[in-house]
C-alpha cells in the first residue's frame, strides 16, 4: 500500500455538515494537509479569491451546499483571473455517483467526482494524480 505525504500542502474543503466536515479534516490531516474549511460554495470562494497564488493545493467541492453549491463555486473559481484558477485541481464530492452527476461535475470544471461516503484510498490516489511532487 502506498503511503501519501502531503506535508507543507494546504487544501480548501467546501462541506457544509459539521460532522461531514470533520470527518475530511482527519482524514486530510492524517496525510500531512493544512485544511481551510469553508461551510458553503460561496466563502470557498472567496478564500479562493483572497488566497495567494497557487496557495491551495486543491479543493473539495461538496456539491450540495446551502448559498453557493459546489458547481457554481468551480464554475466560479474556475472564471477567476488568475493564473491558479484554471489549474488548481477542484475535486466533486457528492452522495450522488449517477453518470449525469458525473457529467454535470466535469462540465463545471471540476477535475474528478468522488462519491460520499469518503473512501480515503480513492481520496489520496485522486489528489496524488493532481498534485504535482509526490
Amino acid at each position: 500500500e502506498r503511503a501519501y505525504d502531503f506535508s507543507g500542502k494546504h487544501i480548501l474543503l467546501a462541506e457544509d455538515h459539521p460532522m461531514n466536515q470533520e470527518i475530511a479534516k482527519y482524514i486530510l490531516e492524517n496525510v500531512g494537509f493544512t485544511v481551510h474549511i469553508a461551510d458553503n460554495g460561496r466563502i470557498a470562494c472567496k478564500r479562493f479569491a483572497a488566497s495567494e497564488e497557487n496557495y491551495y493545493a486543491a479543493v473539495i467541492l461538496d456539491i450540495r451546499m446551502p448559498v453557493m453549491d459546489g458547481l457554481e463555486a468551480a464554475r466560479t473559481i474556475r472564471s477567476m483571473v488568475r493564473p491558479d484558477a484554471a489549474s488548481v485541481p477542484l475535486i466533486a464530492m457528492s452522495a450522488n455517483a449517477f453518470e449525469e452527476d458525473i457529467s454535470k461535475s466535469l462540465a463545471s470544471g471540476i477535475n474528478a467526482h468522488l462519491t460520499k461516503p469518503i473512501d480515503p484510498d480513492q481520496l489520496f490516489k485522486t489528489l496524488a494524480e493532481y498534485i504535482p511532487s509526490l
